[in-house]
């Protein structure tokens, strides 16, 4: 029987507090995140620990919100020091190009509606934005086979942003059933489950809050 690896993919907690402007943030804008998004951290290692998912190999981006939401995870789950954290270009957000750093309601006007509604359901980019979609997928494709095989039987987990998690489902080898069923956007502090059985990858769970698991037990 072969041993189940296990893939976590995280999205950092907020970098906007309640009632603040949101900005569109991608590669080019290092934030860190704000005591909500701390507190989602907390929330989100707490879950794993609650179902039994304490990961064995920790990577993030290299930017500062999803290296806080690391360290924040391994800090709760009292990891520090048994676990360091795998930093890693390939899943640094993307780069939104003419819209980075722009309060949402500009990034709307500039794009419309249509075009924002395609890359939140079908991972369609935008005009201008700098992104190779056929390169994040193969990311995702490669890190996948190399943590089957490096990490073979282990709980791997990933702490990245929105615009590069979306493509992880790729992994199955059926993007569009996947995004028929599921919303392909990660929410802040969300995290999600896919597992590789020795043949293919299956989603376990996608875009699971743990303010929302957690509140309900």
């Amino acid at each position: 029987m072969n041993a189940e690896t296990t893939l976590l993919i995280a999205r950092h907690g907020n970098t906007f507090s309640e009632g603040e402007t949101l900005h569109r943030v991608g590669a080019g804008t290092d934030i860190p995140l704000v005591a909500s998004g701390r507190r989602q951290a907390k929330l989100l290692a707490l879950f794993l620990q609650k179902e039994n998912l304490i990961p064995d190999i920790v990577y993030s981006s290299h930017l500062k919100r999803a290296v806080e939401t690391a360290e924040i995870i391994l800090d709760t789950l009292e990891m520090t020091e048994t676990h360091g954290i795998r930093r890693e270009d390939i899943f640094n957000e993307i780069d939104y190009g003419p819209d980075e750093g722009k309060p949402e309601a500009e990034v709307l006007a500039r794009l419309g509606a249509d075009a924002l509604k395609a890359w939140d359901e079908d991972a369609v980019v935008p005009l201008g934005w700098n992104v190779l979609p056929d390169e994040l997928i193969q990311n995702w494709l490669d890190f996948g086979e190399k943590i089957t095989e490096i990490f073979k039987g282990q709980k791997v987990l990933v702490v990245t942003s929105n615009g590069i998690a979306r493509f992880a489902p790729y992994l199955t080898g059926d993007f569009e059933h996947f995004k028929s069923v599921h919303n392909i956007k990660l929410a802040t502090g969300a995290v999600s489950r896919l597992t590789h059985d020795g043949e293919k990858w299956q989603v376990g769970f996608w875009n699971t809050r743990p303010e929302k698991i957690l509140q309900a037990a």
